[in-house]
């Protein structure tokens, strides 16, 4: 349920746009981001980093989209948080004990240390990728289509990026006793 509130204010956006315009559909996802992260604090007394990082490029990025009346400050806002998702994928390769994808998911899956560092570093990557292939759409295709891409596309990119984690997590799973 806590991951599919993440696709609320993405979701509320390409309604917005569609009814109105990118203008009203970056006010509107200012203001779900605020509310989705308000939200959060109040029910789990924690919000999450890149929540907080979210919200805060939502709130920059939107606000100077609006401000100017400049789009591509927004569209601007989707390679930002990837890319700093990917480097915290690849700075913990380097920084640290544990990998980022290891202090996510250790408490319910054990792996050797090599496994978590490829799944670490397929993560970086993938976040990396996503934000250049963004910039790619930005800048050789239509607001109408960055919208679509940005509420579709990437999304589904992350299911089948995650699927494929999935089995490749699946080949690397201890063997347990019956």
């Amino acid at each position: 349920m806590k991951q599919l509130l993440e696709f609320v204010p993405i979701l509320l956006f390409f309604i917005a746009y569609k009814t109105y315009d990118i203008y009203v559909a970056t006010a509107v996802m200012m203001a779900a981001t605020s509310i989705q992260v308000s939200y959060s604090w109040l029910r789990y007394r924690h919000v999450p980093a890149i929540q907080l990082i979210t919200l805060g490029l939502v709130v920059v990025m939107g606000g100077a989209t609006l401000y100017l009346q400049d789009v591509q400050f927004i569209k601007w806002k989707l390679s930002i948080i990837e890319w700093v998702l990917g480097l915290a994928f690849f700075g913990s390769q380097i920084f640290g004990e544990k990998t980022f994808v290891e202090r996510m998911m250790s408490a319910n899956l054990t792996l050797p240390k090599p496994v978590w560092k490829r799944l670490n570093l397929l993560c970086g990557i993938f976040f990396t990728s996503i934000g250049f292939i963004n910039v790619y759409v930005m800048f050789h295709f239509s607001t109408d289509e960055w919208v679509i891409f940005k509420t579709f596309g990437v999304p589904g990119m992350m299911v089948l990026f995650f699927v494929l984690l999935a089995i490749y997590l699946y080949k690397h799973l201890p063997e347990t006793e019956e």
